[in-house]
């Protein structure tokens, strides 16, 4: 099925369809919060994608969890992504420096790569089709948790361009509908679109917009690539799917579209006006913080005959959004390894959002390597969110946490094996720190000599109950000998120092402290619990600290407080009334 080819929207939906990887739900469904509902619901069961074909209030049926699962994800880009990030390694290390029998060895890469580039369709583009005087209020646009600010487009492909230099990009972006001709801009200051908003604002010139609603569905993945700056996202779509992408011009301005989507949205961003955006549940799983953003002012909106407007939840972990995550380091993994060649492998938690853990596979070739190459990773795009990077040597897969774990207590010397950065960028998502886009980074080198290391440091021992002597512990699960995880539901600060004074878990390297809604005993819950909830700066505590000028160093047992903080946002639960409205009707849907 990876020979499947799709020039829109409709003809993968099609095909899911023609597969029995389809339901299509004629029951009438309601956009606030029963298709997110079933949505989650579908992911949680290894579903297939749906397509509501009888939204309340809207004509247009919605399509959701078309990438929920990895075969769905390999059909829709056409390829395997692991596959295709090891060929795109091997090409770019035989052609430096370009030998002949080398490039001839190449020729399907190098055929694939002659389609990255775009052809213009000029009459009756699918995309414009229809303009009939639809507004923002006419789409099926859903809210996905009861807190959420609104209703938000959640896969819309924004494209904005350079005032400067006309460059092209394409992110997608949460959306909110504020009215029937406002839409909210979520930019993050790292991304894209954001860069050409303040070049506009520098020039104060007009700056148009488009939100491009589905099209192919490589389309789809290519605005979520951590891709460099000067690649452009339409075209690196055109070489997932091995053939140049079609583009029309917009109505309104001058940029280029799809010609082949679903939906176009065009309008203005105006330069000196923001409005209230969110809260909204993101992908940590977790209200995130509203705030003051640009906005769209809409002037038309254009659409195919027969349009699916698609539509994505995301929250807490597992969502639709792990398969396009994994997806996306499967691919650009090697890249990185080009330029850190002491990169073995590496692997981005989805459990933890991606950009809270980052486990590095490491040939440690000399002295401090490791730091070296955490320097790398926190200097590359994207990846300069990282919040926590673990190290550990060459032969372990960075994927097996039980793995990450052992190497991670037996290594882990907190004298020597530490980088702190203190204040640095964080994703606009993240929390911890109590500020936005702001906050600190861990790197935990647990290389150790680069040797293995003995089975026993991967087995849950047994230990006499720790609650028997501190009762402020209200559950614990060993991981191995060197690592335990507790929840408590007292001050967390208090625990933390009532632990490393009488010394009743001395025998543990590593103390993690949860909160009492961790189900600590599921892997995904706990890293996902571990890793969103703590601030390097704020909340790792050490039994001893030595400081001599400049320098300090720790040593002894490190107590992670990873509980929730009173000024962290809330967890996403859904509707009591939705849930049991959704179990009720679920053979009907």
């Amino acid at each position: 099925m990876l020979g499947q080819n799709f020039d829109d929207l409709s003809s993968y939906i099609n095909f899911l369809d023609k597969i029995g990887d389809l339901k299509r739900i004629k029951t009438e469904v309601d956009p606030i919060l029963e298709i997110s509902e079933i949505s989650c619901k579908t992911i949680e069961q290894d579903g297939p994608a749906l397509l509501f074909e009888n939204v309340k209030g809207s004509s247009f049926p919605v399509a959701t969890n078309l990438f929920g699962s990895d075969e769905r994800l390999r059909l829709a880009l056409g390829c395997n992504p692991k596959e295709l990030g090891e060929e795109i390694l091997s090409f770019a290390e035989k052609a430096m420096p370009p030998k002949l029998d080398n490039l001839f060895k190449s020729i399907p890469f190098i055929k694939r790569l002659t389609n990255f580039r775009s052809k213009e369709q000029a009459f009756n583009p699918p995309c414009q089709q229809i303009e009939d005087g639809i507004n923002l209020i006419d789409l099926p646009i859903i809210k996905c948790w009861p807190e959420d600010g609104g209703r938000f487009i959640t896969m819309g492909l924004t494209i904005t361009e350079s005032p400067i230099n006309k460059k092209s990009n394409m992110g997608m972006y949460r959306l909110q509908m504020h009215e029937k001709d406002k839409l909210g801009m979520h930019w993050h200051p790292h991304k894209g679109g954001a860069t050409h908003y303040h070049e506009a604002k520098q020039l104060g010139q007009t700056f148009p917009a488009a939100i491009v609603l589905g099209g192919d569905p490589s389309l789809i993945f290519a605005a979520i690539a951590p891709l460099p700056e000067n690649i452009n996202e339409l075209l690196f779509s055109a070489f997932l799917k091995r053939k140049p992408i079609t583009l029309c011009k917009a109505k309104t301005s001058n940029l280029r579209v799809p010609a082949n989507a679903e939906f176009i949205i065009e309008g203005t961003v105006p330069l000196d006006k923001t409005m209230l955006e969110g809260p909204f549940g993101d992908h940590f799983g977790y209200y995130s913080m509203e705030g003051n953003f640009p906005y769209m002012n809409v002037k038309t909106i254009t659409r195919k005959h027969n349009a699916i407007f698609p539509a994505t939840v995301v929250g807490r972990p597992p969502k639709e959004d792990m398969f396009l995550g994994m997806a996306a380091t499967n691919i650009f993994a090697p890249i990185l390894k080009l330029v850190t060649p002491e990169i073995v492998d590496l692997w981005a938690y989805y459990e933890a959002g991606f950009h809270n853990l980052l486990v590095l596979s490491i040939d440690e070739r000399y002295p401090k390597n490791s730091v070296k190459a955490m320097m790398s990773v926190w200097g590359t795009g994207q990846l300069s969110l990282t919040k926590c990077i673990i190290t550990i040597p060459s032969f372990i897969d960075p994927r097996d946490i039980r793995k990450v774990f052992g190497y991670l207590g037996a290594n882990f010397n907190p004298a020597s094996d530490l980088t702190l950065l203190q204040t640095s960028p964080l994703d606009t998502l993240d929390f911890t720190s109590g500020k936005m886009n702001v906050g600190s980074k861990i790197g935990i080198n647990a290389v150790g000599d680069g040797r293995e290391i003995s089975q026993d440091n991967f087995v849950e021992i047994s230990i006499e109950d720790p609650r028997n002597k501190y009762n402020k512990i209200k559950d614990y699960r060993v991981i191995n000998k060197n690592i335990i995880i507790i929840n408590s539901q007292f001050d967390s600060k208090i625990v933390s120092k009532e632990i490393h004074e009488s010394n009743i878990l001395e025998n543990f390297k590593i103390i993690f402290i949860v909160g009492i809604d961790i189900k600590i005993h599921d892997d995904i819950d706990l890293v996902w619990g571990i890793f969103t909830r703590f601030d390097p700066t704020l909340d790792i505590y050490f039994k001893d600290c030595n400081i001599k000028n400049s320098s300090v160093q720790f040593s002894g047992t490190m107590i992670i407080d990873a509980t929730q903080k009173d000024w962290y946002p809330k967890v996403l639960h859904m509707s009591p009334d939705v849930v049991h409205k959704v179990e009720k009707n679920w053979k009907k849907y």
